[in-house]
Parts: structure tokens; sequence; C-alpha cells
């Protein structure tokens, strides 16, 4: 089942991000889909911070480079935004299958990948809202990895008793 979450403000996102990031663990694919100029890239940034659990002075969007990598003790982090990716072979030049064997990958445009991504994985999709920074974030699991970090993150939001 699909969670769909309301956000206000970026520091709301920001803060569902903190929630999520803690249940990754490498081997972990989180896809972030949405037009331009939805919040994939601040959605990654927030999680590559919380996830390495320092301050991070540099989070570049990978436009350009298509994949920044983020080494921690815990498990690398691989960021790609494949929206500039010609075809979905192309990703192997980046290391996809490094990435998909031993890191956590966050992937900007995963519908690029077409059937090269994985069964398994966490889509969280990113609508723009009323306002500036508000979003309309709809997490939906493929697999039973997703899924699990699905439910992680939706225990994570329900109100204490």
């Amino acid at each position: 089942m699909p969670l769909t979450v309301r956000v206000d403000a970026l520091a709301e996102t920001e803060r569902l991000v903190r929630r999520l990031a803690p249940h990754a663990a490498p081997g972990d694919v989180i896809g972030l889909c949405g037009p331009l100029g939805s919040g994939k890239t601040a959605f990654a940034r927030a999680f590559i911070r919380a996830r390495l659990g320092r301050p991070v002075e540099e989070v570049p969007s990978p436009t350009f480079t298509l994949v920044q990598l983020y080494e921690h003790e815990a498990g690398a982090i691989w960021h790609f935004d494949l929206y500039r990716l010609s075809a979905p072979e192309d990703a192997y030049e980046l290391g996809i299958e490094d990435a998909f064997a031993g890191a956590i990958s966050l992937i900007e445009w995963p519908e690029k990948l077409g059937v090269m991504m994985p069964a398994d994985w966490l889509e969280v999709r990113l609508a723009p809202g009323e306002d500036e920074e508000a979003r309309l974030i709809t997490i939906t699991p493929h697999g039973p990895r997703g899924e699990a970090l699905a439910a992680a993150l939706a225990r994570d939001l329900e109100p204490d008793p």
C-alpha cells in the first residue's frame, strides 16, 4: 500500500527523510520520481546528510556528473541523476551494478533504467504542492525490502499514544 504524506515546507521534507534514512541499509534502492523542480535533489541531499550523521558541507546535484559517491563506515551512498541518460545500458558505465550490490542507491529519474531497475526498491514520488515548498510525497514499496522500508517509515510517522 502506498503511503502519502503532505509537507508544507522543506524542513518538513527533511524531517520525513531523517525518519527514513536510519532504516536504509547497503543494497537498498530508493527511486526519486517526479517532474523537474519537484524536490528530488533536495530529498536526496537531506537523505545523504541524515545518513552520514554529520554535516556535509557540499552535496552537489549529479545532474552533469550523473553520479556522486559518499563513503561512510555504515555503507556507501551512490546518488544518481539519470535525467541525461541516453539509454538504460549507459548506467553500467556509472557503476550502477556495484551500487546495487553493496551501497544505498538514491536514483533520480529511475524510470530511465527501464527493466534494469531492480524488482525490490522503494519509490518516492514527489509532486509540487499548493505553495512553493509544499509537496505531496507518495511512498510505494516494490518487493520485500521496499515493503520493510515503507513499513518502518509508516511506524515512525504514527503519532505517539
